[in-house]
């Protein structure tokens, strides 16, 4: 059984506590978790409650949930481009089109089954059994840097620097447009959208603050090379915030238009540069993963 602790917030309260679980879970899908409250497994302050009960500030949420049923994650003998390794962490270059951990229809091929069959054992647990290693995450389409962490301590380590939001994460990106300011900043909430769970919204009544700075790199005739900074780390954050002031990422139909003039697989979008505090080291460390091909021979036949 796993267990999962959480203390709600003022910016997150008043709300139902399924939809409040909807939130801050979005991997299980809400009548899943419908499920585990009417089964009992949710306690606030220590007493099971209903799905429609009302989370209030500093009400202490027990969340557990089971072991999966008839679910084995195998390790699978899949290449890791990694970037660096010691005995605490490894920093991989996540290629396009992997899922980082197994998921409802994503059960091989990914992250973390490639992971399995090269570390074995030697990865932290904090993260469940689908987890096991990752502390972090990075979209399905989105390549790039992305932290894994061998132990447990290793682990707390790191998911501390994630909450200061003092980790490092500079990501490079092509998006629709010309935009006209070299540098700016995009403060806005990002929170579930109200009619599509699958995706975000700045619009969202209980978004989390949110905060990217970008830069441009290079402008071309209908599109611009832009450098993001991450303050925070929000679901989406980065396409959804450039979208939000309608210069969406290159091949993004999700948020961006549906049909792309380029044959692309999803948002142009990579992790460039990742830099943290290294757990036993103490010291501060920072990788960059070179562009992939694909992107750099796209930025070479954009029309300038």
């Amino acid at each position: 059984m796993e267990k999962r602790e959480y203390t709600v917030s003022e910016e997150n309260c008043d709300i139902r506590i399924d939809r409040y679980l909807s939130m801050t879970l979005p991997d299980y899908s809400r009548s899943y978790l419908q499920h585990l409250i009417k089964d009992g497994l949710v306690l606030v302050n220590q007493v099971p409650v209903k799905a429609n009960h009302k989370v209030t500030i500093g009400e202490q949420i027990l969340l557990q949930i089971p072991n999966p049923e008839n679910i084995s994650v195998a390790a699978e003998n899949i290449p890791l481009d990694i970037l660096y390794e010691d005995s605490d962490l490894l920093v991989i270059n996540k290629p396009k089109g992997m899922v980082v951990h197994p998921s409802a229809g994503h059960y091989t091929g990914t992250l973390v089954n490639a992971l399995m069959y090269h570390l074995g054992d030697n990865l932290s647990v904090i993260g469940g059994v689908l987890r096991p290693g990752i502390v972090h995450r990075i979209d399905m389409n989105t390549t790039g840097s992305l932290l894994v962490c061998k132990n447990d301590f290793a682990h707390q380590h790191i998911a501390a620097q994630l909450k200061e939001h003092s980790i490092t994460r500079t990501y490079h990106a092509i998006t629709h447009g010309v935009i006209k300011e070299a540098t700016g900043t995009i403060h806005a909430p990002i929170g579930r959208h109200l009619n599509d769970r699958k995706k975000m919204s700045i619009q969202s009544k209980n978004g989390k603050d949110a905060i990217t700075h970008y830069q441009v790199l290079e402008p071309f005739r209908q599109y611009t090379y832009v450098k993001c900074s991450l303050e925070t780390g929000r679901t989406h954050q980065i396409r959804v915030h450039l979208a939000s002031i309608h210069h969406p990422l290159l091949g993004d139909n999700v948020y961006g238009p549906a049909k792309c003039p380029y044959p692309l697989q999803g948002q142009t979008l990579h992790a460039k540069v990742i830099g943290f505090i290294h757990p036993q080291k103490r010291e501060y460390m920072e990788f960059e993963a070179p562009l992939p091909t694909y992107f750099n021979d796209l930025l070479h036949k954009l029309p300038k």
